[in-house]
């Protein structure tokens, strides 16, 4: 069974063992500035500087020493499962966004503004490397993380210029992204790193996709995120 596999059937475990109540996993709440650069009219229009954005997570991280502390509290068929697990983080809610745009618009800056949210629903860590644990911060204070994601992204584009219809930009997407993590002390960390973002084509000023030059469909960013960890106690 691949490692990722095994993630996943943990995380449904954990989520729905009524044993779990009233155990604490530790929380990790992370907020930071984001960049993001829209191919096509938005690049053209912005040149190198971004759209803004704030990036936000919100999600609970079992580890190695965790899975030790709890082992009792694991149906006995998925403890062996479980021993093989390095981390699994699991987000609080599929309602709290990945990223807030908030971006108005600037006649310096090309006078278009977007404000809206990205979702997540559903994401992979393809690669890990670096520190195994939160608790090992003091032996190993970096670590990387290669994610993809699917993602679901509400956005209202506006501009002060004719040239640039409203758009509600409302369309399904992937991403990869690549974050540099590194660790302060146990409980506060920072993350820095980046990615790409593809999405079903949207032309400006238009639900469908034609004309295509006038089209969203790639945009690549940039993030700096501070977190703070603390124990959460599971309920049902």
């Amino acid at each position: 069974m691949s490692a990722q596999v095994r993630r996943l059937l943990l995380l449904a475990v954990v989520w729905a063992t009524p044993a779990l109540a009233g155990v604490k996993v530790p929380a990790d709440v992370g907020v930071g500035p984001a960049g993001f650069w829209w191919y096509g009219p938005l690049l053209d229009n912005r040149g190198a500087v971004p759209h803004f954005a704030l990036m936000l997570n919100v999600h609970a991280v079992i580890d190695k020493y965790w899975i030790e502390e709890h082992r009792d509290a694991i149906p006995p068929k998925y403890q062996k499962m479980a021993d093989s697990v390095t981390e699994v983080r699991i987000g609080a809610s599929l309602f709290i966004p990945q990223t807030l745009f908030i971006s108005p618009a600037i006649d310096v800056l090309g006078g278009v503004g977007m404000y809206g949210a990205t979702w997540a629903p559903l994401g992979l860590t393809l690669i890990s490397t670096g520190q195994k644990s939160p608790r090992e911060w003091n032996k190993s204070r970096g670590r990387f993380y290669l994610d993809a994601s699917v993602l679901l992204t509400l956005l209202a584009i506006h501009s002060i210029r004719d040239e640039f219809p409203f758009t509600f930009f409302a369309r399904p997407g992937l991403q990869l992204k690549a974050t540099i993590q590194l660790a302060a002390t146990e409980r506060f960390l920072v993350s820095f790193g980046g990615g790409a973002q593809v999405y079903v084509p949207q032309a400006l000023g238009s639900f469908g996709w034609n004309p295509i030059e006038q089209a969203l469909w790639l945009n690549w960013f940039a993030f700096l995120k501070f977190h703070v960890r603390f124990p959460y106690e599971v309920s049902f």
